[in-house]
């Protein structure tokens, strides 16, 4: 009813299922709880979240603290009627999934790239140091921007190509998208994990990279 509006259906919602409209003060109905700002990229750190608690947590005063809005009588039975009609559906949460979090470089810079969603779609994004206390190269770009979508197709020819004896020993490797192979991009990204080969995407040229770690030298 704040500035004058009349009420809701919502307002009357919220009022019912407050505790505190019965006169009565309350405590714990949430918390604070902290988890991963992003799952697929722990280098952002975490965040702080609301939650509420069940109700059999929450804490009532004995007492009535300040006058009543609704009944006692009347709260119980708007309890009672929504314990019969069952929770609310939600709609279910978009899982988030990038395949290639952790694998993927910028190839202006050379920073890890940021996963990012964007439009119901992972993506990867590099902001070129412009969050660091570094100050940037001016002559870059403020955002370097690629959809997951439009990497998966390089990577079957960028198996191709590691896996041919003849460009196995290169230390990078430039794979085109006219290549095409038979194994599924999942099966590549398993491949790149366990050989620890990171890939650099290099917006200019439109191209995807493979970066091979240096071998050991055997010893004499």
């Amino acid at each position: 009813m704040s500035g004058g509006a009349g009420w809701t259906l919502g307002t009357i919602t919220t009022i019912l299922e407050n505790p505190r409209y019965t006169g009565r003060q309350v405590w714990n109905r949430q918390r604070t709880d902290t988890e991963l700002a992003d799952p697929a990229n722990v280098t952002l750190g975490h965040k702080f979240v609301q939650r509420w608690n069940l109700p059999d947590g929450w804490v009532i005063s004995r007492r009535p603290a300040h006058p009543a809005l609704v009944s006692e009588d009347d709260f119980v039975a708007a309890q009672d009627i929504n314990a019969a009609r069952g929770p609310v559906p939600h709609a279910m949460p978009v899982l988030r999934r990038y395949l290639l979090a952790g694998l993927l470089a910028c190839g202006l810079c050379g920073r890890r790239m940021e996963s990012a969603w964007s439009n119901g779609r992972p993506a990867y994004r590099c902001r070129h140091g412009r969050t660091s206390a570094m100050a940037p190269d001016p002559s870059r770009p403020k955002n370097t921007y690629i959809r997951e979508d439009k990497l998966l197709p390089y990577l079957p020819a960028l198996h191709l190509f590691l896996t041919t004896p003849a460009t196995r020993a290169r230390r990078r490797t430039r794979a085109g998208a006219d290549v095409t192979g038979t194994i599924s991009p999942g099966e590549v990204i398993a491949y790149l994990r366990e050989h620890e080969i990171t890939l650099t995407w290099n917006p200019a040229a439109d191209a995807l990279q493979a970066r091979i770690p240096r071998l050991p030298r055997p010893s004499p």
